[in-house]
């Protein structure tokens, strides 16, 4: 008979009902290169679109057949065939357009991070609670095959404890002319959020953050970080790595995982490097409890851009449907939000501290 532990469940489900009408707001690279090409997939009911420049709303509704165009915000809220609003703007501007979508009751889909201002994040997330409307942000990586894969085999016992953790990326992203450009926090809050999100996912909270920032001469017109180190340890011993650098020059990116236990490891690689076309993960590890002296390879399905972009809003109408709590909701990511937070305070006062402090 065949271990059906080596089944590894790694893909998103869809709850039964999947028909919610979704709104979106604003159409740029994030919602054309991954949101709407996983929801045309998995043939999702996108009814309309709007963003400040109408051109690019048209442009997205004729490349994904999307039937409506919105003149303006107010015309997407007032559509009582809109469900959910998946709201896709700048951080700085993503709490405006929550508070009044929350304001005509409906449920939410934000970007990471909710807000550039924790306060913001905050009080988005008060407003959701007191409406009755549900709110996920779109932490995405957690549906990342790879980073579900993993979470299975410590699920069921082929690594043992977590003892090691490290995501490590050396890209050369063409990032000149990025609006995140003039941002005083970058890579952190705007992109390595994703692995200390994944962190959390896989082993919870950690008891102190210590992390290093710096910025890449090669990146000389960005205000912000490039190239940061951030280390989570936890009260078990184990410590999560993420290293990452956004200016790579040479031809040899890489972006790849390890993770150990006490009883195994796992490593492999994430499918970044053809960004933002989506490229299979790798994925390898042994167990010395189960079949030791095996060494296991998976071809995984999928890809983090565009197919783990499912995962959030499938989490989202599953609680709508059930009346529960997405698995990314609003409360769930202040908790990164407080990681992100504390890194910063971490490199500016070059101290290890623990998350609570900013919270």
């Amino acid at each position: 008979m065949a271990d059906r532990r080596l089944e590894l469940d790694y893909k998103p489900h869809l709850p039964p009902k999947t028909d919610y009408g979704i709104g979106i707001v604003g159409c740029g690279g994030i919602i054309n290169d991954a949101s709407l090409p996983a929801y045309g997939k998995r043939k999702l009911n996108v009814v309309g679109c709007y963003d400040l420049d109408r051109a690019k709303a048209e442009s997205s509704a004729r490349k994904f057949n999307i039937p409506k165009v919105y003149g303006a915000l107010n015309d997407l809220l007032a559509d009582p065939a809109v469900e959910i609003v998946e709201i896709a703007v700048h951080p700085w501007q993503q709490f405006e357009v929550a508070r009044q979508a929350i304001a005509a009751g409906k449920h939410l889909l934000c970007q990471k991070p909710l807000s550039d201002s924790f306060a913001q994040a905050v009080e988005t997330v008060r407003l959701a609670r007191a409406a009755g409307v549900k709110l996920a942000v779109n932490q995405q990586m957690r549906w990342d095959p790879a980073m579900r894969a993993v979470y299975d085999l410590f699920d069921k016992g082929w690594l043992g404890q977590p003892t090691e953790a490290s995501i490590q990326v050396s890209l050369g992203f063409e990032l000149e002319g990025s609006w995140g450009a003039a941002s005083p926090r970058f890579e952190v809050m705007l992109h390595s959020i994703h692995y200390l999100d994944s962190f959390r996912f896989l082993f919870g909270e950690p008891e102190w953050v210590t992390s290093r920032h710096t910025r890449s001469p090669l990146l000389e017109n960005f205000r912000g970080e490039t190239k940061t180190v951030t280390v989570l340890d936890y009260a078990s011993g184990l410590q999560a790595l993420s290293a990452v650098n956004l200016a790579n020059p040479s031809f040899d990116p890489f972006v790849t995982f390890r993770f150990s236990g006490t009883e195994g490891a796992a490593h492999g690689t994430i499918g970044l490097l053809s960004y933002p076309q989506g490229a299979p993960d790798t994925l390898a590890w042994h167990s010395t409890k189960l079949y030791a002296g095996t060494r296991f390879e998976v071809k995984l399905e999928g890809a983090w851009f565009p197919d783990a972009f499912i995962g959030p809003v499938a989490s989202l109408m599953q609680a709508i449907q059930e009346d529960g709590t997405p698995q990314t909701d609003g409360a769930d990511h202040l908790k990164t939000l407080g990681i992100v937070e504390a890194a910063y305070v971490s490199a500016a006062e070059n101290r290890s501290l623990q998350p609570s402090e900013v919270g």
